[in-house]
């Protein structure tokens, strides 16, 4: 028997992640990919498993304990087999490699597929499960391939989460909050307009107008592209055969009716869906994501479970329009991700907003009462202190997103699903079973809409590639360098590649170029010269001082239009010289950038001079 350190294995692009739950203890015994531990990042909970049988001999981590790819879970007793991408064997030394852009495929068990001997309704070259943003940019890629393509979506309309309950609505009422709050400040310049009256149903009204202009969209787009859309809940009857429940009506209801398609590839991009605390009442006054974008009235106090990313958009647009709001997270910081010097000044900007913001703090238990959600706290550490019980008149579950890999019945087509729900793929978004693909928020972190569309539109060219006999398009592979991320709030934070706080724990050498705002005159013009910018250049020995930029982050208004810039100039291996000598439009808040980059460079004329 061997002694072995169990890792967390690749967890996209999050540095650290908080460990939320134990699920096993020192003496018991495990088997291969039972989970193990549960930990939160800003945007998914998600199960670290077991890459090996064997007995628990000693945790290695507690509750709050932040951990990343490489961090030892436990150590196991258990026979000594190959080595994977999860454990090391102690003989060897631990070293952590650097995280691919897609999870790899793993050693997950594969299932022995199913055999369908009936009749099939339909036909087609390629069946995508699923209408999202990658679902249907893989069925229209596919389509412009000239491949035969079905498309299966449990709604009524194609979208997904993004367009339907997510990205979008929430953008529609983010847009809205943003001039409200633009407006109050008009007053301070000598223009005011006096205290807003808000229409709730008028409101909402503009929002699902916004929904239904782009969705209406995608249907015209998949009818022109001659895209069959099959309306149901799909689920794998064979290698080759897919069985649609069909539902009506605006949520999942089953009409009693069922579809077989057959297919000869398959694209898998089903989503995921928000993760529900098991202890919270079942009560309108708790709400997820989609149900806070109802808008169904605007509480007096709103509490955030999580501190991340959609519940702090969420109670940007509740804060306007007159709620009171607390948070509670369990780490130690809101906007888990970003680096701190961003949050800060955002958190600053947005003080008014929160009667409290309870960090390292987790919720323990909740009871409906007539006057509202009584919640109750407790501290996230030992020796930590925690609030006492609150009532609040809405709740929004903002604590992370999971993967609907173990809704499908993966397993009748042989396909291998992890314990967590996600479904491991390589770089051309292949999985285990050759002939079927996988794309977006089921294959990994980051859970993104962005994310997903590259992703479906590698998936859908390899396709092509294999049934037309293309070389060319047979090798497309998903070999994106970074991803970025926006919190658009007010002010936006975003973010792309390497942050500061990750290059302090990796131990890499940057030069940092820094410009703040208060020195763009197109911020101070518009009033809004809270923000900074900030580029990351490799500083190591062999970089000679000015190497390519590494990462990058701005906080400030339109952050969000500005970060694919950094994106592109990390792709592109692009200098200090190269983004600061290439001329930006005065006065523009994208100048800041090259600002940035002048100021790495030591060239910056807008800012004093350095000390030297």
């Amino acid at each position: 028997m061997a002694l072995i350190d169990i890792q967390v294995p690749d967890i996209g692009d999050f540095d650290e992640v908080a460990v939320i739950e134990l699920l096993v203890k020192p003496g018991d015994t495990v088997k291969a990919e039972q989970s193990l531990i549960t930990v939160e990042s800003d945007k998914a909970s998600m199960e670290i498993p077991s890459s090996h049988a064997g007995v628990v001999k000693e945790l290695r981590v507690k509750l709050g304990d932040k951990v990343k790819q490489g961090s030892v879970v436990l150590v196991l007793e258990g026979q000594a087999v190959e080595r994977s991408a999860v454990s090391v064997e102690r003989e060897q030394p631990a070293v952590a490699q650097p995280a691919p852009a897609v999870a790899s495929v793993s050693s997950t068990p594969n299932p022995q597929p199913s055999t369908h001997n009936g009749q099939a309704d339909l036909e087609c070259d390629v069946l995508v499960l699923g209408g999202g943003p990658g679902g249907y940019s893989a069925a229209f890629r596919a389509a412009d391939l000239g491949l035969n393509v079905v498309i299966v979506e449990r709604y009524a309309t194609l979208g997904g989460v993004c367009l339907n309950v997510g990205c979008i609505p929430s953008k529609a009422l983010l847009h809205v909050a943003a001039v409200m709050d633009e407006v109050a400040h008009m007053a301070d310049l000598g223009v005011d307009f006096g205290t807003p009256a808000v229409n709730i149903d008028k409101l909402r009204g503009h929002k699902e107008k916004v929904i239904g202009k782009l969705t209406g969209g995608l249907a015209a787009m998949a009818k022109m592209r001659k895209v069959t859309t099959v309306r149901g809940l799909g689920q794998f009857v064979g290698a080759n055969h897919l069985e649609v429940s069909e539902t009506t009506g605006t949520a999942q209801e089953q009409n009693g009716s069922k579809k077989v398609i057959a297919f000869k590839r398959a694209i898998i991009a089903a989503g995921s869906q928000a993760v529900r605390l098991p202890f919270m009442p079942n009560d309108p006054r708790v709400v997820d994501s989609t149900g806070a974008l109802e808008l169904k009235e605007v509480p007096k106090r709103m509490l955030i479970l999580g501190g991340g990313i959609i519940g702090l958009e969420m109670g940007t647009v509740y804060s306007t329009l007159g709620a009171r709001l607390d948070v509670v997270e369990m780490m130690d910081g809101l906007m888990q991700g970003a680096d701190r010097d961003l949050v800060k000044i955002w958190q600053k900007m947005n003080a008014k907003r929160f009667d409290n913001i309870m960090l390292k703090t987790k919720t323990v238990s909740a009871r409906a009462l007539p006057e509202g959600i009584e919640v109750t706290f407790a501290p996230a550490e030992e020796g930590g202190t925690a609030p006492a019980p609150q009532v609040y008149e809405l709740v929004l579950q903002a604590v992370g997103r999971t993967p609907n890999g173990k809704k499908l019945a993966a397993e009748k087509a042989g396909v291998a699903v992890t314990d967590r729900g996600f479904i491991n793929v390589d770089i051309q978004m292949r999985t285990n079973v050759p002939h079927i693909f996988a794309i977006g928020d089921i294959v990994g972190q980051p859970m993104l809409a962005h994310k997903a569309v590259h992703e479906a539109h590698v998936a859908a060219e390899v396709i092509a590639g294999e049934l037309q006999g293309n070389k060319e398009l047979a090798a497309a592979a998903f070999n994106a360098r970074v991803i970025p991320s926006v919190a658009y709030t007010d002010p936006e934070v975003a973010w792309v590649g390497l942050t500061e706080d990750q290059a302090k724990a990796q131990g890499i050498k940057v030069k940092k170029g820094l410009f703040p705002w208060t020195a763009s005159g197109r911020a101070i013009a518009n009033g809004r010269d809270e923000g900074v910018t900030k580029l990351l250049f490799d500083d190591s020995p062999e970089a000679h001082g000015h190497g390519k930029i590494l990462g990058g982050g701005m906080v400030g208004t339109h952050a969000g239009d500005m970060i694919g810039e950094i994106a592109q100039a990390i792709e592109m291996g692009a200098d200090a010289v190269d983004i600061g000598k290439t001329i930006h439009p005065h006065p523009t808040l994208g100048e800041s950038i090259g600002m940035a980059a002048e100021v790495a460079h030591g060239s910056c004329t807008d800012l004093p001079p350095a000390k030297k």
